[in-house]
């Protein structure tokens, strides 16, 4: 199976920048393909980022230009860098893994990804 650990959520101001870092366990043909997702409450899950086997990469339109995921296949671990952040990308980030290529929408509710680990708190303070 797969275990996905999630680090370096926190707080930080507006226009400030974050890293988070995904270790990923188990299987890595189940890690082929790797992304993030993000929960707030009271709002439907959203596909954040992804990179799949063949290197490409997919950014959601609300976090494109500011956000920069990239793996490192050797240690099997995910990255995201997050820069001039804002209140709205408040949210529980979370790490997500498939051997299918991932798709935003595949990433986002309802659909539910074959893993995800159990997030790292992200809060951007005005």
């Amino acid at each position: 199976q797969v275990k996905l650990v999630e680090s370096g959520g926190g707080s930080v101001q507006a226009g400030g920048s974050l890293s988070l870092s995904c270790a990923a366990s188990g299987s890595t043909y189940n890690t082929r393909n790797m992304g993030w997702f993000r929960r707030v409450p009271g709002k439907e899950r959203e596909g954040v980022a992804l990179i799949n086997n063949d290197g490409t990469t997919t950014y959601a339109d609300s976090v494109k230009g500011r956000f920069t995921i990239s793996k490192d296949s050797a240690k099997n671990t995910l990255s995201l860098q997050m820069n001039s952040l804002k209140p709205e990308d408040t949210a529980m980030y979370h790490c997500a893994a498939d051997h299918i290529p991932l798709t935003l929408r595949s990433m986002s509710a309802p659909a539910i990804p074959n893993f995800w680990g159990q997030g790292t708190q992200v809060t951007v303070t005005s």
